[in-house]
């Protein structure tokens, strides 16, 4: 048997990470499992059900979903045999919860808790939404109070495709370019009512380092520009937006492989923390540049806050590793 290494830091694992209210212990060996019994390539997004268990999607078909209680113990294991598997997004529809699994080879799939599909989004091409020759590899979904369904096509055309609770098709917004309201990487998105409880949609531009704010119908609100780092999909828990920066620019102005970190934003869109970089630093209200500080991540690609605040960070191309968990301190 072969045991999951664990990963080795410049701090020790009693240090703590972090900056102002927001800092954190490492545990380093949280749900590390048995690579041949449950393997992973890339630990892509995780999500927490309302009986307190995490639930993490993955590209290794064997194994697409892995459910953890939160000490990080397998409670189990299932498959869709997907080997591009790499969003993750749960609702609650009455009594019962549903996960929305995106894969990178083009399908948008609903699940129950166990593994049964039970609905699937056609391929905008095929419906006819795309014209001929578009790309389409989705990302990620969110799902709106009214039941609408949000799709990102973040690695194809950057559009954002909305459906109704019907799967009918409504609209499509963003596209590929450098204006406002278009995204280079539309990586993410969710749904955000921290305000005034009104919902507007969260949405990430990876290449331009921001977040990009719209409304559920698609105008363009604002953008928060988060310098140096390229964030993956936005996570709202209470007042704050946390996400995982996959990479930041740690040398002149291009991404850099394994210089990932964590970063927190506050209920109105300032920077608080970035566990693993550099502390944030606004100057005449210009938010200046963030970069990994410590490598203790190579690249985050999701973060899972439970009830205790403490979070759970997935990574891609991180020599299959399993997730490390931050606990607030």
């Amino acid at each position: 048997m072969t045991i999951q290494p664990h990963l080795s830091f410049s701090i020790s694992e009693d240090g703590i990470i972090g900056h102002g209210d927001f800092k954190y212990k490492i545990d380093a060996k949280w749900g590390n499992l048995d690579p041949e019994k449950t393997p992973v390539k890339n630990c892509h997004e995780m999500v927490m059900d309302k009986k307190g268990r995490l639930i993490m999607v993955t590209d290794e078909a064997r194994n697409n979903i892995i459910i953890y209680d939160q000490s990080g113990q397998l409670l189990e294991s299932w498959t869709l045999g997907l080997e591009a598997a790499h969003g993750l997004t749960l609702v609650e529809e009455g009594e019962e919860e549903f996960l929305w699994i995106v894969d990178n080879g083009g399908r948008v799939i609903k699940t129950d808790l166990q593994g049964n599909i039970v609905d699937e989004i056609a391929s905008p091409i095929k419906e006819g939404i795309y014209e001929k020759g578009m790309r389409y590899t989705p990302t990620e979904t969110a799902v709106a109070p009214n039941g609408d369904l949000y799709v990102t096509d973040g690695y194809g055309s950057q559009f954002v495709l909305q459906y109704d609770k019907n799967g009918k098709f409504v609209r499509e917004f963003g596209g590929d370019g450098h204006g406002d309201a278009q995204f280079k990487t539309v990586h993410g998105i969710a749904v955000d009512q921290r305000k005034d409880g009104t919902p507007t949609l969260m949405c990430t531009s990876r290449g331009h380092n921001s977040f990009k704010r719209f409304t559920m119908e698609g105008e363009y609100l604002e953008t928060i520009f988060l310098p140096g780092a390229f964030v993956c999909r936005p996570v709202i828990h209470g007042q704050n937006l946390y996400a995982g920066v996959c990479w930041s620019r740690t040398k002149y102005l291009e991404q850099m492989d394994n210089s990932g970190f964590v970063t927190i934003l506050d209920q109105n869109n300032r920077v608080v923390s970035n566990p693993g970089g550099t502390a944030p630093v606004y100057l005449d209200e210009k938010l200046q540049l963030m970069v990994q500080e410590k490598p203790i991540f190579k690249h985050c690609h999701d973060v899972c806050i439970d009830q205790d605040e403490n979070i759970y960070v997935c990574q891609w191309n991180a020599g299959k590793t399993y997730p490390i968990k931050l606990i607030r301190v």
